[in-house]
């Protein structure tokens, strides 16, 4: 289910209802009391004179909801939009059960359902946490941080991150668990910009090396070993990105029943 296509079907049909009872049913309203005045030649009662003007329920309901939808709809489309952490690709830096606010315009302004571009603005940045429709299934959506821009030259070996040859720094925290490690925290460093990973030291190691083309992206989860992402499907072309994540507002444990996304919920 596209909610954005259900948001906007129902926005325009409100306000077409809206329009068709303002232009063409309330001016009949009107007329119709006008007449049934000058038939009673004179003032009708008050009640009487309500029912004749009296909205029918389509055009109540579309008067009151069409503000609100374009309301959420511009809000949803232009500003920002609520999602939901259903996975653990990220930890650890968004947690499972995290609500984060992605901001839409960060990286120019899109058409609602089309996603085209029509205002510009920002390019994605290495260390972006970026929302963005999955390119084998654009119905879902994923989150990933950007580790590659177009040209860059991209190595993943022996579970470190080169970019355009140079081995981004990463600083060991922890080793969980302490006692008998199974996983490292590290921090690690994209263009003088800290975060944390997750390695974890019995999963295989994928090497590769992939150039970032023009008008692509290359992502990576934090959560190295736990993550689909560029290393497996190629790179996120920027006509299916959604925008940056920006903040998380909340965190709750049980998890809404939302559409199953393999990487983040949009909340409805």
């Amino acid at each position: 289910m596209d909610f954005s296509l259900i948001l906007v079907l129902v926005t325009a049909l409100t306000g077409v209802l809206w329009l068709l009872d303002s232009a063409i049913f309330a001016p009949r309203r009107r007329q119709a009391l006008q007449d049934a005045q000058a038939q009673a030649q004179e003032t009708l009662p008050d009640a009487q004179r309500k029912a004749l003007l009296r909205q029918p329920g389509w055009a109540d309901t579309s008067k009151s909801m069409f503000p609100v939808l374009l309301l959420v709809l511009l809000l949803r489309s232009f500003l920002y939009e609520p999602f939901q952490i259903p996975s653990g690709s990220m930890l650890p830096t968004l947690k499972i059960g995290d609500f984060i606010l992605v901001n839409k315009y960060h990286y120019g302004l899109r058409l609602p359902v089309l996603n085209t571009r029509f205002v510009s603005n920002n390019d994605p940045q290495h260390g972006d946490v970026i929302v963005f429709r999955y390119p084998e299934d654009t119905s879902v959506n994923f989150i990933k941080r950007v580790v590659g821009v177009p040209g860059d030259l991209i190595t993943y070996k022996d579970k470190v991150l080169y970019i355009n040859g140079v081995p981004q720094q990463q600083e060991l925290l922890a080793k969980l668990p302490p006692s008998r490690p199974e996983q490292l925290l590290l921090n690690e460093t994209l263009d003088e910009v800290g975060h944390r990973i997750y390695r974890d030291l019995y999963r295989p190691v994928i090497d590769g090396e992939w150039r970032v083309p023009e008008g692509n992206y290359f992502v990576l989860g934090d959560n190295r070993d736990n993550s689909k992402d560029s290393r497996y499907w190629g790179f996120v072309p920027e006509e299916l990105l959604v925008g940056k994540a920006t903040a998380v507002w909340m965190h709750w444990d049980g998890l809404l029943s939302l559409p199953d996304f393999s990487d983040v919920r949009r909340i409805n």
